[in-house]
């Protein structure tokens, strides 16, 4: 990999220069873990990219899936705790609400920068009162962190326009989530479905994400594979639930389409990864997918609505040859955007 630029310059205690590693604490709250290897990945590679530049990260995850808000208890004394362990730089917080608000609270001696993702910024209706409630807090604490980071990052430009007024937008940097593409790579669609065990001859549409997250709205993809049915075609609806990272590249290859049909989004990944692998899509207008798709052949923007998913789908479905796709997300591969991290990084810590 082509060396870059990795080394800072700062004040030692007798004013001599000190020439070292960038050092960054990275603290989130969503990383794969046995239970839920799906959870968090952009996270890990985020990580593991930045480190192929020679950054020096340490990663303090606080497991919410399975500790729940309690995981929040005295964090800002073991963040300070861990801080003087590691003397970071800089904290890069990957992900907002009450984690970003205590740690922009609790940081004065070096320069917080938070990475807003979707829901933490957007909140949602979906679920019962006290989910909706509890996004909503989560959405005011995203805000109280954004006033107080040194710099914000953000996945899309609808979480751009959700900051709240006055953030100075020189310290806002507009960074999607990058794509693996050594891993997401075009293949056999046949060969796929074989090693999948699926059915041959038929339609397989990929829903890219479990089916019980309530903001991806399964039950709108599964109204308009019904009525893709309707018309005549013969297809099977697959949801991504619990699968190990490894493995979807393998089922975006065995798909005909990817359905994306959430109620609101930031920058989803299974977009850039399906078109890294040349798959079509079908999606609700979300985040910044019209922007990714934008006039890409094979590729539709749809209403949220079971008829007209699933009149694109057919239009997918009749189609001889995959589009040619991998060429557009070039942009965001994980090397490209871990060197725009890190002069982010770099800017930051020289003030």
């Amino acid at each position: 990999m082509e060396r870059f630029a990795r080394l800072i310059h700062s004040s030692a205690p007798d004013g001599a220069a000190l020439t070292r590693a960038l050092r960054v604490l990275v603290v989130t709250n969503l990383l794969p873990t046995i239970e839920a290897p799906g959870v968090g990945v952009f996270v890990r590679d985020e990580v593991e990219s930045l480190r192929a530049l020679d950054v020096n990260i340490d990663v303090m995850h606080l497991d919410r899936r399975t500790q729940g808000r309690m995981v929040y208890a005295n964090l800002a004394g073991r963040l300070r705790k861990r801080a003087s362990a590691f003397a970071p730089d800089l904290i890069h917080v990957m992900y907002g609400g009450v984690m970003a608000d205590v740690v922009t609270r609790s940081v004065v001696s070096r320069p917080v920068l938070v990475s807003f993702c979707g829901t933490d910024l957007l909140g949602g209706s979906e679920g019962g009162l006290r989910q909706r409630m509890s996004r909503r807090y989560n959405v005011v604490a995203s805000h109280r962190a954004a006033k107080r980071a040194a710099g914000i990052i953000v996945k899309s430009r609808n979480l751009r326009d959700a900051l709240p007024q006055g953030i100075d937008s020189d310290h806002v940097w507009l960074v999607p989530d990058g794509v693996d593409f050594d891993q997401f790579v075009p293949g056999d669609r046949d060969a796929a479905r074989a090693r999948l065990g699926w059915t041959q001859g038929v339609a397989h549409i990929v829903f890219p994400a479990a089916e019980t997250r309530p903001e991806k709205n399964f039950p709108l993809a599964r109204a308009a594979v019904d009525r893709l049915r309707d018309l005549g075609h013969h297809v099977e609806l697959h949801a991504l639930t619990g699968l190990p990272r490894e493995e979807v590249p393998t089922w975006l290859n065995a798909a005909d389409a990817v359905l994306l049909t959430s109620t609101h989004e930031g920058s989803p990944n299974a977009i850039k990864e399906a078109m890294a692998c040349d798959v079509p899509i079908v999606a609700v207008d979300v985040g910044d997918v019209r922007e990714r798709i934008g006039d890409a052949d094979g590729c539709y923007i749809a209403a949220a609505a079971p008829g007209d998913l699933a009149e694109k789908l057919s239009l997918v479905l009749a189609r001889d040859e995959r589009p040619s796709l991998r060429g557009r997300v070039e942009d965001v591969s994980l090397q490209v955007l871990a060197r725009r991290l890190f002069d982010i990084y770099r800017g930051l810590v020289q003030g």
